[in-house]
Order: structure tokens, then C-alpha cells, then sequence
């Protein structure tokens, strides 16, 4: 009796913990409720037996209950509804037995072996769960599911020899030990709880000894006890969250990300969905984490520059070598073809003022020299061409927002164009924000389908901002278009960085921005 009233008083004691700790959570309530029927069940009460089988008798339902809800207290799988209102279903038919006359006892006795199916079914899904459940669930599950699934193994040995009318005092108080161990290692699981938050007290003295770029996920996923937990440090010049290597970091499939701010954002975790029943532990750690989140997240970004600039030299790498091959073949092709035909036209003019008379030489000269003229003329043409293609001499007479207005005039649709002032700005910068420009109405004549754009040029705080916005199908995608992918590389060299916002349907919306002192 004294083992009866324990686990009784254990599972209150587990209840009200429960609940002052977590009110909105129903498995306080549960485990309290649990604990009450379990105690008086072991007392004669002066009820009818239909309202004790009712009402007492429902404990071994409400322990089904308590076991498939935890630790969440609600019923998250159409499998563990399914079970619990048969267990709730049989305590019924138990209890209204008597009603039924003659064939009450038949009735009683398939009831009872329907309660150890059940009991069997509740063991089969908690393995089952355990089995699937990550090692941070695992982790949080495993104290009272095997303490759960023990007494329920018992309960099913022992409720057949109950049936048969036997005696087993040994098995018996075995189920009733197995029975308090329940909200023993409940409790247990809220004191491990309680020490991993001290434990973060030993993160911050590991990241003070070990400043390394891999300690602090490796610390907070040992603190958290998530061996698949991931860090994303913010990096404003993406607009992302990348990791240490600058690489992109996204949730797994069984994954969800919790955002850690200071002052705006500055890192994600990627974690196990069961951490986000103890956020007082994210919390802590997070808090306790966040000089060394800072710290890395500035080494992250600080690696996402240097992975763009690398990207960025192999970029212009290729682009010079494509251009030099290009400006080789339009002069060979072109300019050096004109040229050597100017002086073999001028020895044939000489040729024929030496073969005739002065007058019939003069009249065989005359067409030559013109065609010598005017094919040095077609050739200078070619040269500015070609020298307009390494530096547009527009932006020399205009500036940038002049030669900008010229490139939206003779844009195929309508282009408004406003700017608060670029001033006076290097020419480098000057150079690569006409092309962004230039590259920008050239793929709204392309692809677009649009019938107006808008540019518009700011500068603030040694930085100038170039946006081109059209109203057409949308798409763009700088992965696989060489033209957007080389102004971002040229973009980036020149210290800025290239933004392409084009979801289907909406239009496209180029942003660039540059340093400019």
C-alpha cells in the first residue's frame, strides 16, 4: 500500500510541476489526474461499481493517454487518437457491464483482453517512435518512454492472470513500482533539462578558450545536444544568411530555423523541431553565444567577400581574355583590311599618273583617291567604334545621369529617369554603373515583354545606387545569363554588389550599388 500511495503522490508531485512550469501545456493536468485515479483505485469507495468503473477505473485509459501525448500533452497522430479512444472506449464497456445481465461477464472478459491489446498497441507505437525520432527527440523521449513501456509490459502480464483470478504479489508490486517510475523520470527529464541550461555557462569559457571557426556550431550543437544543428551568420551584402565557408545556410527537411537578433539581425540556427519545446534553453545559449555569433558572422562575411572576389578575378579573367580576342578579330577582320587597302590604292593611283598623259592620268586618279578617302573615313568610323566599346565617350561629355538619359531615349519603350545628384564620381564607377544600365534596357528589348522602365540613380553616404525596374514577364535569372552574370562579377570588383529581383510574372527589378567615396 505504501508503494500504491507513493507513485500516486509521484505523479501529483510531477503534475503540479508540470503545470507551474508550462500552464498552457495539458500533460500537468494529465499526470495529476493519473495520480488521483491510480490512488483511489486502491480504496473501497462507497459508489455504485458502475461510477467507480467509470470514474476510477479509467486510470489504465488515462495512462494510454498520458504515454502517447507526451511531452506536447496533445495527441499528435491519427494512430494515437485511434488507440486512446479504444482504451477510453473499453473502460466504458467495463463499466457498463453489469447493465447488460447475463452476458455481462462475456462482455467484462472481452473488454479486459481488448485493454491488454491496447496495452500492446501502446508499446508497439512507442517503439516505433523512438525508433524513427531524431537523436534530439530520442534524447527528450527516452527516460519516460521506457519507464512508460516497462509498466505497460507488466500491466499486460499481469492483467490476464487478474482475469484468471490468480495471485501474483511479486508481478504485482512490480507493476506498481514500474508505475512510479513514470513521474520519477519525468522529473528526471526536467532536472537534465535544468543542467543542460548550466551547461551554458561552460559554452561561453569553451568559446573564450577555443576562438575557432567551427567551435561555436560545434559548441551550441553539444550545449543543445543536436548534432545536426548548422549556424547562418546575416551578411547584409548578400542579403542572406551564409556560413563560415560563405556558402548559403537553409533548414533541412527536418529541420526549422530559429532567428537570433541583436540590434537587427545577426544569425539562424538550423535545428531539430524538439528543441523548441525547451526555449528557455535556445534562449540561454543564444544569448550566451551572441559576442561569438558577432564575431563570426563578420569572418563569414569577411569569407563570402573573399569567395565573390575570387569568383570575381576568374570572371574578368575570362571576360578580358573574350574581349582582347574580340577587339584582335574586329581590327584584323576590319581596320587592318581598310588600312593596307589605302595604300594599294594610292600605288595604284601613282601607277596611273606615270602610264598617260597628265589629263587622262588625272582623270584615272581622281576616283582613286576618293575611294582612298573614303575608306580611311570608314576605317576612323571603326576605330571610335572600338574605342566607344572600351569607354562610351558619352559619359566624358555628360556625365552618368546625361549619358543615361540618352540610353532611355532611344530605349524601345518608354523610361522615365530621376536622380537626387550622382556629382563627381571615379571612373571606373561611373563606367560600370552606364553598363548596368546599358545591359539592363538591352535585356528589357530582349526578354522582357515590358512597356515601361523606370532608372533611378541615388547616392547617399559614399554610395551610389543604380535601380532599373521594368513591368514585364519577370524570370531573370543571373545563373544562366552571361550578360547579368558578368556585371555582377564587375560590380563586385569594383567593391559593390548586384541585386536581381525577378519573380515570375511581376517583372524585374536590377539594383546595383557601387562605393564611391
Amino acid at each position: 500500500m505504501l508503494v500504491t500511495i507513493t507513485a500516486g503522490a509521484a505523479f501529483l508531485g510531477a503534475g503540479l510541476v508540470a503545470w507551474r512550469l508550462r500552464p498552457r501545456n495539458p500533460l500537468g493536468p494529465l499526470l495529476m489526474a493519473e495520480g488521483v485515479l491510480w490512488t483511489l483505485h486502491q480504496f473501497p469507495l462507497p459508489l455504485p461499481r458502475e461510477v467507480v468503473a467509470l470514474t476510477v477505473g479509467a486510470w489504465p485509459a488515462l495512462l494510454a493517454h498520458l504515454i502517447m501525448a507526451f511531452p506536447t500533452g496533445r495527441l499528435g497522430s491519427r494512430a494515437s487518437r485511434l488507440v486512446v479512444g479504444l482504451a477510453y472506449l473499453c473502460v466504458a464497456v467495463l463499466g457498463l457491464r453489469q447493465l447488460a445481465g447475463p452476458a455481462g461477464e462475456t462482455i467484462g472478459l472481452a473488454g479486459s483482453f481488448a485493454l491488454v491489446l491496447i496495452g500492446l498497441a501502446v508499446i508497439a507505437l512507442q517503439v516505433v517512435r523512438l525508433r524513427t525520432s531524431s537523436v534530439t527527440r530520442r534524447r527528450q523521449l527516452m527516460p519516460v518512454l521506457a519507464a512508460a513501456v516497462v509498466a505497460t509490459a507488466l500491466f499486460v502480464v499481469y492483467k490476464p492472470v487478474m482475469i484468471a483470478g490468480g495471485s501474483a504479489p511479486a508481478l504485482a508490486l512490480s507493476v506498481q513500482l514500474a508505475f512510479g517510475a513514470i513521474p520519477l523520470a519525468f522529473l528526471g527529464g526536467l532536472l537534465r533539462r535544468r543542467i543542460d541550461r548550466g551547461g551554458v555557462a561552460g559554452l561561453v569559457v569553451r568559446l573564450i578558450r577555443e576562438p575557432h571557426p567551427a567551435t561555436l556550431q560545434t559548441a551550441l550543437a553539444e550545449t543543445l545536444h543536436d548534432p545536426a544543428l548548422r549556424v547562418g551568420y546575416w551578411v547584409s551584402e548578400s542579403g542572406a544568411y551564409l556560413d563560415v565557408e560563405g556558402r548559403p545556410v537553409q533548414a533541412g527537411p527536418r529541420q526549422v530555423v530559429t532567428e537570433v537578433d541583436r540590434d537587427g539581425p545577426l544569425a539562424v540556427l538550423t535545428h531539430d523541431p524538439a528543441l523548441l519545446e525547451e526555449p528557455e534553453l535556445i534562449e540561454a545559449a543564444c544569448a550566451a553565444a551572441s559576442l561569438a555569433l558577432e564575431n563570426e558572422r563578420l569572418t563569414a562575411e569577411l569569407r563570402a567577400r573573399l569567395r565573390q572576389l575570387a569568383e570575381s578575378r576568374t570572371e574578368i579573367v575570362r571576360a578580358a581574355e573574350a574581349e582582347r580576342r574580340r577587339l584582335e578579330r574586329d581590327l584584323h577582320d576590319g581596320v587592318q583590311q581598310r588600312l593596307l587597302s589605302i595604300p594599294l590604292t594610292l600605288s595604284l593611283a601613282e601607277a596611273a599618273l606615270d602610264s598617260g598623259p597628265e589629263e587622262s592620268g588625272a582623270e584615272r586618279v581622281r576616283p582613286l583617291i576618293a575611294e582612298a578617302r573614303d575608306t580611311a573615313l570608314t576605317t576612323l568610323g571603326e576605330v571610335r567604334a572600338l574605342a566607344q566599346g572600351i569607354h562610351p565617350p558619352i559619359l566624358t561629355e555628360r556625365g552618368l545621369v546625361g549619358a543615361v538619359c540618352e540610353l532611355a531615349a532611344v530605349a524601345p519603350v518608354p523610361v522615365t529617369v530621376s536622380s537626387d545628384g550622382a556629382g563627381d564620381l571615379p571612373a571606373e564607377v561611373e563606367t560600370t554603373a552606364y553598363y548596368v544600365v546599358a545591359e539592363a534596357l538591352s535585356n528589357l528589348a530582349k526578354h522582357s515583354a515590358a512597356d515601361r522602365a523606370a532608372v533611378r540613380i541615388g547616392r547617399t553616404l559614399g554610395r551610389l545606387s543604380v535601380e532599373i525596374q521594368d513591368n514585364g514577364r519577370g524570370g531573370a535569372d543571373p545563373e544562366h545569363g552571361s550578360g547579368l552574370r558578368g556585371l555582377a562579377g564587375r560590380v563586385e570588383t569594383n567593391g559593390g554588389s548586384l541585386r536581381v529581383h525577378s519573380p515570375p510574372g511581376q517583372g524585374t527589378r536590377i539594383e546595383a550599388t557601387l562605393p564611391c567615396g
